[in-house]
């Protein structure tokens, strides 16, 4: 499994933080979840730091894409 990659953030004036993915919204963090964000990623490393925005925007791969493909539910019917 690759890498998070194509994520970046900016703090806004009024607190937030505005966490994007290829240029695009991802998420808005306010009040402690942006103070939390910004002490967690502080001093951690590019690859630390997508890894922890992947994981707050939902865009994370959990490693069991592959089973759910090959669930009875998730088949193409014909």
């Amino acid at each position: 499994m690759s890498a998070p990659e194509g994520f970046s953030f900016r703090k806004n004036k009024d607190g937030s933080v505005t966490i994007l993915h290829h240029g695009k919204l991802a998420a808005t963090l306010r009040r402690e979840d942006a103070r939390d964000f910004l002490e967690e990623t502080a001093g951690c490393t590019l690859d630390e730091c997508q890894h922890t925005m992947a994981q707050l925007t939902g865009n994370y791969k959990r490693g069991n894409e592959r089973l759910a493909q090959a669930h009875s539910r998730n088949r193409q019917h014909g």
